[in-house]
């Protein structure tokens, strides 16, 4: 069982009791996830500090669970912080995966000592303050403070550091209730920081048999009141790629946003954490500082929820052209009108939701676009509405699968048959390049014709007619039997008319259908189903 202790103390840290200490922090924090949420007051009433914490350290723990026998201490650090930070969830989550992450920092690459369990505590420390864009006392960083500032009256000896740790966070944990007027009002400790100290006497159980605590947490003094919500709606999460820099940027535009501004990471994966009011501006900075995914949006007040205008089953269609929104309207979809090459902003997409019903079908039609449509449905999903967001990738596949969708039929059967139809359309587009890239299919330089299939560039050419021909042809089978060509604003229609010849005579069994899309940037789209 991973709550058994260790009966000699250990000397080193090694890998496999980091893994011992893993799993006994996400068994401990499982057995008192109830009682760490309802001690849940700060920075928002929404009892589930507990639960995010076990689900930060349950992660850490199915990561380093499943290493291969005799991985070494340096893979087993590494994997344990990328454990928690891919799993953290919540503000407290997030603070402890840099906690760990600081430890690793230093335990991964050293003996295990206790000299360097008191440095590398410190670095937890250090590092998790550091992440926090205005730290608070009264938290989980004063918790880690007092257990960096006890362990250097430690020995070098492990069993020594280990239990000067778990005293002391103890010791911080019932100051916690003084330091912060919120908890005083309502006569409890800090959730986040009873956590914390959980995890703390796991490690010195794993090391020691001699350590204060048995993983108790304090009950409140009196029963905790209902505090309304003072401050922003939406708590805003999402793993993000970016390097350094855009990060540092990203950090001072959430920090104007809204509070509870957590980011941490490196490496080039991040998890930011924000409560704000714009949920929509929280998720666009990211998508301007990088990647973001695994966007996640919840309200902090549920009360304030807005009424939902829309019933029964829709479909919402984002569309960058006035031909192509037109096409989608005319399918019966909703639709968020986008500039080519740029995203939505997240209102639109969420009040389009809305209007569309209470079962909503989200046609991105572009990648970059998904991350803005699942935010936005994580917040109508919140307000009651069923909704899945459909991840097309082109205009064309978003067509497909709104000719196949069915309102009468049940919600789950009709995804399945729009997905299929999404995921049986090939998409290809030709546009002139304006600047030199390296591309899988060798450079283009400006002026060059460039011509894409499925997301990556197959052909590059001279002529517009030649490349918009070949690509075409390429994305053809033996059992194509339809192919939509849309067109721009630039050269489209010649386009159109020069590969419906060919077809005409190369594939007399193809159907062709020509649409007017208006779309900038491309002149022509097309779609083989």
């Amino acid at each position: 069982m991973p709550s058994e202790r260790v009966q000699e103390p250990l000397q080193v840290l090694g890998a496999e009791a980091v893994r011992r200490w893993a799993l006994l922090c996400a068994d401990a924090l499982g057995r008192v996830r109830a009682e760490i949420d309802a001690l849940n007051v700060f920075p928002v009433p929404d009892g589930d500090t507990g639960t995010n914490l076990h689900l930060t350290m349950l992660s850490a723990a199915e990561a380093v669970d499943g290493l291969p026998a005799g991985a070494d201490a340096e893979h087993t650090w590494r994997t344990l912080a990328h454990g928690a930070l891919l799993g953290a969830r919540g503000n407290s989550g997030v603070i402890v995966s840099q906690a760990l992450r600081g430890m690793s920092d230093v335990l991964g690459g050293a003996a295990g000592t206790g000299r360097d369990l008191r440095k590398g505590l410190a670095r937890a420390a250090e590092t998790a303050r550091d992440a926090v864009a205005r730290p608070v006392e009264g938290t989980i960083l004063s918790v880690l403070s007092a257990v960096a500032g006890a362990v250097e009256e430690a020995s070098d000896q492990l069993a020594d550091v280990a239990g000067k740790a778990a005293t002391a966070a103890r010791a911080a944990l019932g100051r916690t209730t003084a330091q912060l007027d919120v908890l005083a009002r309502n006569g409890v400790v800090d959730a986040g920081a009873a956590g914390l100290t959980v995890i703390v006497e796991a490690l010195a159980s794993v090391i020691t048999d001699s350590y204060a605590g048995r993983y108790e947490v304090p009950a409140p003094a009196a029963r905790p009141e209902p505090v309304a919500v003072q401050g922003p709606s939406y708590e805003v999460m999402y793993l993000l790629e970016a390097g350094d820099a855009a990060v540092s940027e990203l950090r001072a535009e959430l920090d104007a946003l809204g509070d509870s501004l957590v980011v941490v990471g490196g490496d080039g994966l991040w998890n930011v954490h924000v409560h704000v009011d714009d949920a929509g501006a929280a998720v666009e900075a990211g998508l301007r500082a990088g990647r973001p995914y695994r966007v996640k949006v919840t309200y902090l007040d549920a009360p304030a929820r807005p009424h939902r205008a829309g019933h029964g089953r829709g479909v919402v269609a984002v569309a960058a052209g006035d031909g192509i929104a037109r096409l989608f309207q005319e399918a019966g979809a909703v639709v968020v009108r986008r500039e080519p090459g740029s995203s939505p902003p997240l209102a639109p997409v969420l009040e389009a939701i809305r209007r569309a019903g209470t079962e909503v079908v989200v046609l991105p039609n572009d990648t970059g676009v998904n991350a803005v449509a699942r935010a936005a449905a994580e917040i109508a999903r919140e307000d009651g509405a069923v909704v899945s967001v459909l991840p097309t990738k082109a205009t064309v596949q978003g067509l497909a699968a709104l000719a196949v969708h069915d309102p009468l039929r049940r919600f789950d059967d009709d995804l399945v048959a729009m997905t299929d139809a999404a995921g049986h359309t090939r998409h290809g587009h030709v546009w002139v390049a304006d600047r030199a890239a390296m591309t899988s299919a060798g450079v283009c330089r400006p002026g060059d014709v460039v011509g894409v299939i499925d997301g990556d560039v197959a052909l590059i050419g001279d002529a517009l007619e030649d490349v918009a021909v070949r690509i075409t042809s390429g994305m053809l089978s033996s059992g194509s039997e339809l192919v939509t060509l849309i067109t721009g604003v630039d050269g489209g229609d010649a386009l159109a008319r020069a590969v419906q010849a060919h077809l005409d005579t190369a594939r007399p069994d193809v159907e062709v259908a020509v649409h007017e899309g208006g779309q900038g940037g491309y002149p022509l789209l097309i779609g083989v189903e």
